[in-house]
């Protein structure tokens, strides 16, 4: 199944809690554009070189498994052997994702991957066009949402639990700087995926949200089941 929607909506939490709870495999394909970007900021890449970018992704070996310490990570992403699962949450790659995610050739790249993982089935895939690019063909699709000012309040929430406060006028700048660029690409931007339920998490709580996609997926199988019944009869 695919989750897209803004920065901060809340999709990773949710796509997390859901994967758990179906016994699905949790993949934020986000961490792979930020994997990229950290890269290229460690190795004065310039952000703005979309060549170097773009080769960059194209050799960069990325890894994202369970979990491997206990400080609350919801997995482990390895760039070539490095385990930089907290590094790319830093606020100098919260800047330059967007331009990075944005260049087609970046995208190709770590797209492919995306679909090779997904092909595999029972999946919970989070990002920003995996309804509308990577899995058009997912069996449920879901567009997160959330008012600005509340995505901003909890990335702000997020940097004071991990003891790296900021200021949340700072934050809330930097939510709609990525909104601008994120809808605006001219390359995969971010849109609701044509046969996906919008959920506005402004007013709902992370349970409240996992109970209605649930809901979701147990319907689908349950269409699923049913035309292979009808099939066989």
């Amino acid at each position: 199944m695919a989750i897209d929607g803004p920065a901060a909506s809340g999709k990773s939490t949710v796509g997390g809690r859901l994967a758990a709870k179906l016994g699905y495999l949790y993949f934020d394909t986000g961490v792979m554009y930020r994997a990229v970007t950290w890269a290229a900021l460690k190795r004065g890449i310039p952000i703005e070189d979309e060549p170097a970018v773009t080769k960059l992704a194209e050799s960069l070996r990325i890894e994202v498994t369970h979990p491997t310490v206990e400080d609350g990570r919801q997995y482990t992403v390895y760039a070539d052997g490095e385990d930089i699962t907290w590094q790319i949450r830093e606020p100098e790659v919260n800047r330059y994702v967007s331009p990075v995610s944005a260049y087609r050739g970046v995208r190709r790249a770590l797209t492919e991957q995306q679909r090779r993982i997904g092909a595999a089935g029972g999946v919970v895939m989070v990002g920003r066009d995996i309804g509308s690019v990577v899995l058009p063909e997912a069996e449920v699709k879901v567009y997160l949402d959330a008012t600005l000012e509340e995505r901003a309040r909890r990335r702000y929430l997020e940097a004071l639990q991990r003891g790296t406060p900021r200021e949340y006028t700072e934050v809330l700048e930097e939510l709609k700087l990525r909104d601008r660029i994120d809808s605006t690409r001219e390359q995969a931007p971010l849109c609701v995926a044509e046969g996906a339920v919008v959920i506005d998490s402004t007013h709902l709580t992370v349970e409240e949200v996992v109970d209605r996609i649930e809901a979701l997926v147990l319907a689908a199988k349950e269409r699923r089941s049913a035309k292979t019944l009808k099939e066989i009869t």
